[in-house]
């Protein structure tokens, strides 16, 4: 199946600068790009994921008013951190 093509417009410093950068990696300006546009893509997927779940996490914390508290996180983090097998806290009720 053939590849499509899109055509993009680029401002000529930046094209040199991708132009320098490809000759310095060993690589072509395509792949430069391609590679640009993945990583972009990537990320903003991977924030997009962040999001819903903040918003799903939120929501069940509006529904049963439990979560973590940031103290009892707090301190399971800094018992990780010293290398102890600590397992996370539960989920409470919080006060609000």
């Amino acid at each position: 199946m053939p590849t499509p093509t899109t055509t993009i417009r680029l401002p000529e410093e930046l094209k040199a600068r991708l132009a320098r950068l490809a000759e310095l990696e060993g690589t072509s300006t395509h792949s430069l790009i391609l590679d640009a546009i993945a990583e972009k893509t990537a990320a903003l997927e991977q924030r997009q994921s962040f999001r819903a779940e903040a918003r799903e996490r939120h929501a069940e914390y509006l529904a049963t008013g439990e979560g973590v508290a940031w103290e009892d996180m707090r301190d399971h983090l800094r018992r990780r951190v010293a290398g102890e097998d600590a397992p996370p806290p539960a989920a409470r009720r919080l006060g609000k």
